[in-house]
């Protein structure tokens, strides 16, 4: 039986213990009229799905966390039920959609079949329409569910992994015990035993590598100066969406010697800046940490291969260049200190305990009052070529990412057809000013144009 990973199942133990999420990610996907007949479109995405088994499977539940949920076919399948259609309401722009957007997103997906809906939202200017693909996160993370775009839209082969990425499949259950066992260990106790374990050998720098993210995440984990953007959250949810040319972007990392990564993410410490200043805040240098994923996908199966770093993002500086470099120094600190590493570590090895513990562990966590993390920030490249939607140019897409745990405002980022598209979810009720956010990531690329 195909089981969830922790992480798969902590998205829907997150979402059952908090009334105000819907934890489900999506893409919104714009493209030339006319649009097609539902019947049509529908028929045309089940053809491309038929290869996918997950899209006709739902999630069945181990009675008393006895195992991890478990992905079942669904006999009752009803296709015509995950595809809906509405019309983008006056003045038919993109703020509109956006609006239409946020509202399609805060209701949940229905646990009693497939976790996915397909929505065409017609009407847009100049015979424009557009495609809202709305996936449970449990189902697949930022990179899936953009490679799920290809497979609908496209022919894009999946990228090679990188060499080094490549785990040493004989090392890996010795790594993982040994990771356990660290895990299990005080830190003080666990650095000695990653230091007694350094031999010339790549198992022993994993293990070492883990022993020093996990102490590194524990140091990112103090709480944050209280602003507006951590907080209860209700259920209502504003959805803005912001663009830059992707070849702006590149000119700026070559002329800094960071990478396309750090100008995107300095560009949203500065709208982030920009934001607190707006709320009459005073933007203190922690005033921002931000949860970044970070992918260790090893295939191309839909679900969640991720781990993260926790950045402060340096709202506190007013210069764009120089937040643009304390990015790139903060980020590669974090990397040279494995903590990306550790995360993996900690959901490897959540995978060979007893699930219960897990499960309840998740659920404890959802009800205390994280005041670490004040926003998500997530980046994916997407498809460098374009994509059609039965023969309709796919013009721009934009990605949007779920908000939970206190956590008010999430920025998602897209590269897409030599564009880098931003989608900003916030509380509609606490930070209803993403517009302000927006504007202000448009114009720290062009500040940074000019610092060159």
């Amino acid at each position: 039986m195909d089981r969830l990973s922790p992480l798969d199942a902590a998205f829907l133990e997150i979402e059952d213990e908090d009334p105000a999420s819907s934890m489900a990610i999506a893409s919104v996907a714009i493209a030339e009229g006319p649009a097609p007949a539902q019947e049509e479109f529908q028929a045309a995405v089940l053809a491309r799905l038929a290869a996918i088994p997950r899209h006709r499977q739902k999630v069945r539940p181990v009675p008393f966390d006895l195992g991890p949920p478990a992905w079942v076919d669904d006999p009752a399948f009803d296709a015509p039920a995950h595809f809906g259609r509405m019309a983008v309401p006056a003045p038919h722009d993109e703020t509109a959609l956006a609006g239409l957007v946020a509202l399609l997103m805060g209701e949940r997906l229905e646990r009693d079949r497939p976790l996915w809906e397909l929505w065409v939202l017609e009407g847009l200017a100049d015979g424009r329409w557009a495609i809202l693909s709305k996936v449970h996160h449990a189902l697949a993370d930022g990179l899936a569910a953009t490679r799920l775009q290809t497979i609908l839209f496209g022919d894009a082969p999946a990228e090679p992994r990188p060499a080094e990425e490549v785990p040493d499949p004989g090392a890996g259950r010795l790594l993982r015990d040994a990771a356990g066992a660290l895990l299990r260990l005080p830190w003080d106790q666990a650095r000695l035993a990653a230091g007694a374990l350094l031999h010339p050998n790549r198992l022993a720098r994993r293990v070492s590598d883990a022993a020093r993210g996990l102490a590194a995440l524990t140091s990112a984990l103090l709480p944050v100066s209280p602003t507006p953007l951590t907080g209860p959250l209700g259920r209502d949810r504003r959805y803005t969406t912001a663009a830059v040319p992707l070849a702006d972007v590149k000119v700026i990392a070559a002329a800094f010697g960071v990478t396309v990564n750090d100008v995107l993410l300095a560009a949203v410490a500065g709208g982030f800046r920009e934001l607190l200043l707006h709320r009459g805040e005073t933007p203190a240098a922690d005033s921002v940490r931000s949860l970044v994923p970070v992918s260790v996908r090893t295939g191309t199966a839909l679900d969640n291969e991720v781990s993260l770093l926790l950045p402060l993002l340096p709202v506190d500086l007013a210069d764009p260049a120089q937040r643009l470099l304390r990015v790139r120094d903060r980020l590669g600190r974090l990397k040279a200190g494995k903590e990306a590493d550790a995360g993996a570590i900690l959901t490897a090895t959540a995978a060979h305990e007893p699930f219960a513990p897990v499960a309840w562990a998740i659920r404890a966590a959802a009800h205390l009052p994280q005041r670490n993390i004040a926003a998500v920030t997530t980046n994916v490249r997407g498809p460098a070529d374009p994509l059609f939607a039965l023969g309709r140019r796919i013009l721009e897409i934009y990605p949007y990412v779920p908000i939970a745990l206190r956590v008010r405002v999430g920025v998602a980022m897209l590269s897409y057809a030599g564009q880098v598209t931003f989608g900003i979810t916030s509380d509609a009720d606490a930070v209803p000013e993403t517009d302000v956010l927006a504007k202000a990531i448009e114009r720290e690329v062009e500040s940074l144009l000019e610092a060159m």
